[in-house]
């Protein structure tokens, strides 16, 4: 609150809602609990929820290194050969390849491969514990940056849920002043013979 002094300056007055006042009402010291705790809860809330997403992001990104194993896979026909409808980038295309599982068996499917690369070439695929085709799980370096890109998310998310319910609630007493302050208009409206209105 703003108060202006004799020479017209602006002093500031600190925790107005708190001190004793006959013009203080109870929703003010209400208001001023309620920011309190919309603040408190914001920046508490969402430390928490950043931290405890950030963590199961990175605990997560762990598992998919884990689940998944680089193999050597062999080019069955030659890349430019490929039925490949869709070239990847400039120099890399969807080619034919071969691959034995972690229990010795032969899966086929289609890998990145050079658009020059021949027939019996090896390239590098991720496969899952089954065998299947997978991407590649984040290095060690990128998981900890997503993880730490989603705690930050989910910590904005949650002091905004938190600072938008306050506002709300701050709405929610401003509308019930102005109905009192109304109310109180009109019971001096009938005291002074309604001439205020």
């Amino acid at each position: 609150m703003a108060r202006t002094g004799w020479r017209g300056s602006r002093t500031r007055v600190r925790l107005w809602r708190w001190r004793r006042s006959p013009l203080r009402r109870r929703t003010d010291v209400v208001e001023a609990w309620l920011l309190l705790a919309v603040w408190v809860l914001a920046v508490a809330g969402g430390l928490v929820a950043g931290l405890v997403t950030a963590d199961a992001g990175a605990r997560s990104f762990d598992r998919l290194r884990a689940e998944r194993h680089e193999v050597s896979a062999v080019l069955t026909r030659d890349a430019k050969d490929s039925v490949s409808p869709v070239a990847v980038d400039d120099h890399h295309v969807w080619a034919d390849v071969r691959w034995r599982g972690r229990d010795g068996s032969v899966h086929v499917g289609q890998a990145r491969a050079s658009e020059n690369a021949h027939a019996g070439d090896r390239v590098t695929i991720w496969t899952d514990d089954h065998g299947a085709l997978v991407s590649a799980p984040p290095q060690h370096g990128e998981a900890q940056v997503e993880a730490a890109i989603l705690g930050t998310l989910a910590g904005g998310a949650a002091g905004g849920v938190v600072w938008a319910a306050g506002r709300v609630v701050r709405g929610r007493l401003m509308e019930g002043r102005m109905r009192a302050w109304d109310d109180e208009w009109a019971r001096a409206d009938l005291r002074w013979g309604g001439r205020t209105g």
